[in-house]
């Protein structure tokens, strides 16, 4: 009895519903995590995932890498394990029949969650409009209350993405910009606790393998695999796979380049830090050493 240990508690692994988040909960319905060793937490926003990272309610989540810089300029030792999707047109403004196009942005109310993310799609769309931020009035709000703050706030347009976009299109808006005008800057990583995962590498090493696998079985069968996706997604799962429309989705060897030392990941990151701090998104330029951490991947 004296060499009887208490068993590891499972890595709690937070994420809001996003397609390109859904493989890890595909991973889960098809039996590839074990529940003893992790725990999948469904969060709200990731500006709450954040915090529950940094109060130690969780071990990993899926994040922004824009989230990602934050919580380390915050003293949060977080590592990128896993690139999970890059935005190329999947993150998209909605607006109404009235601004119809994006001179009629003028003056008008848009809503975005703050974070680079928005700061990367409102400053690329005034951009093309030729406006200035001062041109129009930002309403703040979350991804996961979209469709409910168009509606409910008034807006004209707002800054989201999947499964929202859909949602909002049924409803009538349109597609007036998307994230194809900024390509390589919103990417979406799984990040892990320093020391989680020195803790827990095995239960780490299981979640990416689990994910690759999940992403893998989903590209060879969409139709078959997207009913075990379509309640969390609040879709039909006809419109599962229509969902990951502009999404980038790298598998294993594409990871190994973007996680590799002085990768894709490290010029995405270089390049998102200088944005941040000039829009005042940080009050210093990131630190990036180490942001990478390529060994929980399967061999190449």
């Amino acid at each position: 009895m004296a060499g009887c240990r208490a068993p590891r508690p499972p890595l709690r692994v937070g994420s809001i519903v996003f397609p390109g988040y859904e493989l890890t909960f595909l991973a889960r319905e098809l039996g590839l995590l074990r529940s003893d060793e992790l725990r999948l937490v469904e969060m709200s926003s990731n500006t709450d995932t954040l915090r529950a990272l940094a109060l130690g309610r969780l071990e990993a989540a899926n994040l922004t890498l824009d989230e990602v810089l934050v919580g380390r300029n915050e003293g949060l030792d977080l590592k990128v394990v896993l690139v999970l999707d890059v935005s190329a047109g999947a993150d998209v403004v909605m607006a109404t029949p009235a601004v119809a196009t994006l001179a009629d942005l003028k003056g008008r109310r848009i809503g975005l969650e703050e974070g680079a993310t928005g700061a990367v799609m409102l400053g690329a769309m005034l951009d093309a409009a030729k406006l200035s931020v001062d041109q129009v009035h930002k309403v703040p709000t979350t991804l996961v209350y979209s469709v409910e703050a168009f509606k409910s706030q008034r807006l004209d347009a707002i800054v989201t993405t999947e499964p929202w976009a859909s949602e909002l299109e049924a409803q009538g808006a349109h597609r007036l910009f998307d994230s194809s005008a900024a390509p390589g800057l919103i990417v979406d990583v799984l990040a892990v606790r320093a020391d989680a995962l020195a803790r827990s590498p095995d239960a780490v090493r299981q979640l990416v393998a689990g994910h690759l696998t999940a992403l893998s079985r989903f590209r060879a069968e969409p139709d078959k695999l997207a009913p075990a996706m379509a309640a969390r997604m609040r879709l039909a799962p006809a419109d599962v796979p229509q969902a990951f429309r502009g999404l980038d989705l790298p598998d294993a060897a594409r990871n190994h380049r973007w996680l590799t030392p002085g990768g894709d990941l490290q010029r995405a990151a270089t390049r998102l830090g200088r944005l941040m701090l000039e829009r005042h998104l940080i009050g210093r330029a990131p630190d990036l050493s180490a942001l990478a951490d390529p060994r929980f991947l399967p061999t190449p």
